[in-house]
């Protein structure tokens, strides 16, 4: 029969816990990657990345949806023509992402 040991203490103060809703500063330099954040949010996330992507006077943007099952890509295919201040997109060529990314052209201010 073995015994097994104790867990041992964690080392150090624990992290402070994190909301699924707390800010995140993204750059504003024209490449968004979406990877890194829920479906549910993309919408909002791209029509506010491409509101201030404008302010800034950045008009050619990159925005990353990756290749897996296309779905996110649909997702922001359908939002962008529905966006006045979209002059037009495509998608990336193949050094720029292919079709997991597409361009998107904003209208100056």
């Amino acid at each position: 029969m073995s015994r097994r040991n104790p867990p041992l203490p964690p080392e150090g103060p624990e992290p402070p816990p994190t909301s699924e809703d707390e800010a995140v500063e993204i750059p504003v330099d024209g490449n968004l990657d979406l990877h890194l954040f829920q479906p549910r949010d993309v919408k909002e996330l791209v029509t506010e990345y491409l509101w201030a992507c404008r302010q800034k006077g950045v008009l050619d943007v990159r925005i990353i949806h990756g290749k897996g099952t296309g779905a996110l890509r649909r997702t922001v295919h359908t939002l962008l023509p529905t966006l006045p201040e979209v002059a037009h997109f495509q998608t990336a060529s193949e050094a720029d992402g292919g079709w997991g990314a597409t361009w998107v052209r904003l209208k100056p201010l």
